[in-house]
């Protein structure tokens, strides 16, 4: 099921030391997540190099190296900045809640950039004996990526973790990867 999302939102609940992501979708859903610490720190440098590799797969804009891609991936993040609408509070009137009322504690993480210009994260709660068994699928292009990320590393110096420096990795942008990467608690 493709859903077209509509907002999102991320927080830092600081009695719960969490990240609250957000979605709510054109079609009246809302989807709530939980990133702990640990799941957040692993999760974001490979979020990162997928917006490089997702800029760097532009026709349009063929860059021959990391470098360049990291330069191009920082031109387009800094053009989206700059046009994107961070001011309107997160929407809450009336939305469904596919997953229930309390977020969906995520464990396990699936990325798979696709050819058509998108990545696809798969967020599930499966590890252990409370675990829900709820998983959900988001969609993003490159501007829904920055965006993202961006909500991201704001809601991160507000938790005050100490985090490990947020330049993507290159060696997390080899785009010669056989399998897609997943991540677990």
């Amino acid at each position: 099921m493709t859903m077209n999302i509509h907002q999102m939102s991320v927080q830092y609940d600081e009695r719960q030391d969490r990240l609250v992501l957000r979605v709510s979708t054109q079609d009246a859903q809302e989807f709530r997540l939980w990133l702990t610490r640990c799941m957040t720190l692993r999760l974001l440098p490979h979020l990162q190099a997928a917006v490089v590799q997702l800029e760097a797969s532009d026709p349009q804009v063929m860059a021959p190296d990391t470098t360049a891609q990291q330069i191009l991936a920082d031109l387009k993040r800094e053009n989206f900045l700059s046009q994107a609408d961070f001011s309107t509070p997160f929407a809450t009137q009336t939305l469904g809640l596919p997953l229930g009322d309390l977020p969906l504690l995520v464990t396990d993480v699936q990325m798979n950039l696709h050819s058509s210009g998108s990545l696809h994260l798969q967020f599930h709660d499966k590890n252990g004996s409370s675990a829900s068994g709820l998983s959900c699928e988001f969609k993003l292009q490159a501007s829904l990526l920055h965006g993202l990320l961006h909500l991201m590393e704001q809601a991160l110096k507000r938790a005050q973790w100490q985090l490990p420096s947020l330049t993507p990795r290159a060696d997390l942008m080899d785009s010669g990867q056989s399998e897609q990467p997943s991540y677990r608690h």
